[in-house]
């Protein structure tokens, strides 16, 4: 089963399990689709394998099997200026970026 990991690994926006815009390598490094597609062109930049759509996971389902809460970032080189702007509006909801 998925772990379904709950935030980007770059930007740290927050990923549901039933979130649309979570991509996935093979060992389940967890991105935006922002990041993955923007930054980091469609590869894991931990292993280099591609990036896929993560499956949702929706309704009983997701209550009986709930994300998992462990929430992973790591300074990859080519997420650092999103990663401040997402630090930034994680303290401040209402800021603009």
């Amino acid at each position: 089963m998925l772990e379904l990991r709950p935030c980007c690994e770059c930007c740290a926006v927050e990923l549901p399990g039933d979130s649309l815009d979570a991509l996935i390598c093979s060992f389940e490094c967890t991105f935006c689709r922002a990041c993955g597609e923007d930054h980091l062109q469609g590869r894991c930049p931990n292993c280099g394998g591609q990036l896929s759509a993560r499956p949702p996971r929706v309704g009983a389902t997701l209550a009986n099997n709930p994300a998992s809460r462990e929430r992973i970032v790591k300074p990859h080189a080519g997420c650092q200026v999103t990663r401040q702007t997402a630090a930034h509006n994680l303290c401040n909801p209402t800021a603009q970026p």
